[in-house]
């Protein structure tokens, strides 16, 4: 893989979302990136089977958005069609529920004229839902040293941001559908063997958490289990627990890599057209229904 070559501050990025089922928050994440100052990219939306978004992307013109339409195949197939349909040099990747600072994609493209890979740190926000609105509950920052042999026994990269040349596919390969759940440490821990990984010291990802269990899991059952020991055989990690994210960010091994980051995010909620659409259309429901 070439090193470096072609960098140019126009690069043209192409940000991959899956999605399924969360049209409110895919469209607060498509509010935050018609605020990103860099405006070299493209958006691919691969809808894995959930409720039409169509009206979503419809509100956002002036972004160049590609809808997917796809039966329900799981959000690793859905990511690696997305990526199989990029047209720019680079990739970054994001959950529907995530959002993005409109300083980051400037940011992360900058950290690659030095890098192949980069990802940011993020702020991991805990929200409640009124009125289809996510407003903010708690934040905590979430930033590590980036030390790879640390990452084998507990991965501190989170995918949602995280910008790589596109080219990197063709010399390690797609998603491993095989390690669900694990994709993304999966992912992590091939292309940090492939290529000059770079981490951006600023929370410029707002990153969604619920202790519901719609991000993270609280039931570590037989499922999980499997899949991490597929992940642990194939990097030959040894045998790793399964154990409670936030148990595990308190570990002594783990703690240790804590750092200083930039936090900019001001603790707003993000309101997207959508939102700001159906409501009015609800105020006017009101309205005539008292004429």
């Amino acid at each position: 893989m070439e090193r470096g070559g072609g960098f140019s501050v126009d690069s043209f990025v192409s940000v991959v979302i899956p999605t399924y089922n969360r049209p409110y928050p895919l469209a607060e994440l498509l509010e935050s990136l018609s605020r990103q100052t860099y405006r070299s990219f493209e958006v691919i939306v691969v809808n894995d089977g959930g409720v039409p978004v169509h009206d979503v992307v419809a509100l956002y013109p002036e972004l160049e958005i590609r809808l997917i339409d796809r039966c329900n195949e799981g959000h690793v197939t859905a990511r690696n069609v997305g990526v199989q349909a990029a047209r720019g040099e680079y990739i970054m990747l994001c959950d529907d529920d995530d959002l993005l600072l409109p300083c980051h994609l400037e940011r992360m493209v900058a950290a690659l004229e030095h890098a192949d890979f980069a990802y940011s740190d993020v702020e991991i926000v805990q929200y409640r839902v009124e009125n289809d609105q996510r407003l903010p509950m708690a934040r905590f920052l979430f930033a590590y040293e980036y030390d790879l042999e640390a990452m084998r026994t507990f991965s501190t990269y989170v995918p949602s941001g995280s910008v790589y040349r596109k080219a990197l596919h063709d010399e390690i390969g797609y998603f491993d559908v095989s390690v669900h759940h694990y994709w993304d440490w999966d992912f992590f821990l091939r292309a940090a063997s492939a290529c000059r990984v770079t981490r951006v010291a600023a929370a410029t990802v707002l990153y969604a958490f619920s202790p519901d269990g719609d991000n993270m899991s609280r039931q570590m059952g037989d499922k999980r289990r499997h899949y991490l020991r597929r992940l642990c055989e194939k990097h030959g990690l040894g045998d790793l627990p399964v154990k409670n994210f936030w148990l595990l960010l308190d570990e002594p091994e783990v703690a240790r890599r804590r750092t200083e980051s930039e936090v900019i995010w001001d603790g707003q909620p993000m309101v997207s057209r959508f939102w700001t659409q159906k409501k009015r259309a609800t105020i006017d429901r009101s309205f005539l229904g008292l004429l």
